[in-house]
């Protein structure tokens, strides 16, 4: 299997190899590394979650490189956590990008939405990469940017799970039911994933 068990820096290369693939990826990558050099507001950001394990799956599965991806998530962290400066930098990446589906999110400011939405107490973060940390799936925590045209990649779990399509629970802040519940969703795109059981991990 491509990449799987293989030691990191192999990983890291085939990984990037898969992405450069993405026309869809690289324009998004490439604005973003233009668009951080003009707003100091726009510095610790990634591409991450489903837009970058998809496009590995689809490639190991012989699909499209951007079959089933949904949106493009663009997550990053801003001191400023006020409704105005977020829509500010949504506005201006939205334009850059043009058309497409991308959510675009700072985190340092998740807690407070969230919260209100969902009656939760969600505790404020103190990085982007704190962020990714949490999201429910070890192949979901991945982030990607472009410094100097240098590839960036934040997988605090590693890549072996994206290579070998597992899709492992994270359990942090989500729960048994959530986490099924997508699980059971990405495998109808991708049923090559095997979804290792909440109980094992």
């Amino acid at each position: 299997m491509l990449g799987y068990n293989k030691d990191l820096e192999e990983q890291q290369k085939i990984f990037e190899s898969i992405i450069k693939k993405s026309s869809i990826i690289m324009k998004i990558l490439k604005e973003l590394q233009e668009y951080a050099l003009v707003n100091p507001s726009f510095k610790n950001y990634y591409l991450a979650a489903g837009c970058v394990n998809q496009t590995i799956f689809n490639y190991l599965e012989g699909n499209k490189l951007d079959f089933g991806i949904q949106d493009y998530d663009i997550v990053y962290y801003d001191k400023d956590t006020s409704y105005e400066a977020e829509d500010k930098i949504i506005k201006d990446l939205e334009k850059r990008l043009g058309k497409g589906c991308y959510d675009i999110k700072n985190q340092a400011r998740v807690h407070i939405w969230y919260n209100e939405k969902y009656d939760t107490k969600k505790t404020p973060i103190a990085s982007v990469e704190e962020a990714i940390t949490k999201w429910g799936a070890t192949v979901t925590c991945v982030g990607i940017r472009l410094e100097n045209d240098v590839f960036k990649i934040f997988a605090p779990y590693g890549l072996n799970d994206i290579f070998g399509e597992m899709i492992r629970p994270v359990k942090i802040e989500f729960t048994k039911e959530h986490f099924y519940e997508r699980a059971e969703r990405w495998k109808k795109k991708w049923p090559n994933l095997k979804i290792i059981s909440w109980e094992d991990e």
